[in-house]
C-alpha cells in the first residue's frame, strides 16, 4: 500500500471516529507525517498509533491530534501557544490552520529536530523556543488558543493566566497517574474560566526544566 493511500484510509478511520472538522481533517492530511517520524519508524507513519522519537518522547496518535485539534476550534487569525515541540507534528498541524504556531520545548535536541522537519516540509509560520513549558511565554501572551502535549499534574496556572480573555481555549492532559489522564478543555471570559473533561488518555508527563544537549548536541 502506497502512502497516499494509507493517508486516505487514516483520515477514513478519523471520521469513523466522531472527527467531524473538515479543516482539521484538511490539516491531517496536507501535513506529511512520514517527516515527523523516526526513520525506522516511516512505514507506520500514516498508522493511527503512537510512536516513538528521540528522547523518550512519542509523536502523539494521529487521532488524539485531531481530537485535541478540533477541541481547540483554530480560526484563521488566531496566534496559537504549543506547550512541548516533540517531534514538531503537532505544530505543523496547527499551522496550517492558524496565523502562527508559538511552540516550547524542553529539549534542545528535540526542538533543533523539530527545526529542520518545519523546513523540510516549507512550513514557515511556527516560532520555536527552548524553555520550560509550565512557565508559559509570557511575553508573547495572551494567545488565542494553548495547546498541551504532555500530561500536567494540574493545569499549569500560568497557561490559564496566558490565554486570552476574550474566549481563550486551552487543552490540556491532566493526571498524575498514566492510568488516570484527560484531555480537559478550558474556556476563559474575562476572568472567568470553565471547564470539561473530553476523554481519557496517556501522556508523557510535563517535566519542569530545560535539557540544553542530548543526542550529543550540545
Amino acid at each position: 500500500m502506497t502512502q497516499d493511500a494509507r493517508k486516505i484510509r487514516l483520515i477514513m478511520e478519523l471520521r469513523q471516529q466522531g472527527i467531524a472538522d473538515t479543516e482539521v481533517l484538511s490539516a491531517i492530511e496536507r501535513v506529511p507525517r512520514e517527516v515527523f517520524v523516526s526513520s525506522s519508524f516511516v512505514d507506520q507513519a500514516y498508522e493511527n498509533t503512537a510512536l516513538p522519537i528521540e528522547e523518550g518522547q512519542t509523536i502523539s496518535q494521529p487521532y488524539v491530534v485531531a481530537f485535541m485539534t478540533q477541541a481547540l476550534e483554530v480560526k484563521p487569525r488566531m496566534r496559537v501557544l504549543e506547550i512541548g515541540t516533540g517531534s514538531g507534528y503537532q505544530a505543523a498541524v496547527l499551522a496550517r490552520l492558524c496565523r502562527r504556531v508559538f511552540t516550547i520545548e524542553r529539549y534542545r535536541s528535540l526542538l533543533r529536530r523539530a527545526e529542520e522537519k518545519f523546513k523540510a516540509a516549507r512550513i514557515n509560520n511556527i516560532v520555536t523556543q527552548l524553555g520550560d513549558g509550565a512557565n508559559g511565554w509570557p511575553d508573547l501572551a495572551p494567545f488565542d488558543r494553548i495547546i498541551v502535549t504532555a500530561a500536567a499534574p494540574e493545569v499549569p496556572p500560568a497557561l490559564k493566566e496566558q490565554l486570552s480573555d476574550k474566549g481563550g481555549v486551552l487543552v490540556v492532559p491532566v493526571g498524575r497517574d498514566s492510568q488516570a489522564q484527560h484531555i480537559v478543555r478550558i474556556v476563559r471570559n474575562g476572568d472567568d474560566f470553565t471547564e470539561e473533561s473530553l476523554l481519557p488518555v496517556r501522556f508523557v508527563p510535563l517535566v519542569a526544566g530545560v535539557v540544553r544537549n542530548g543526542a550529543g548536541l550540545s
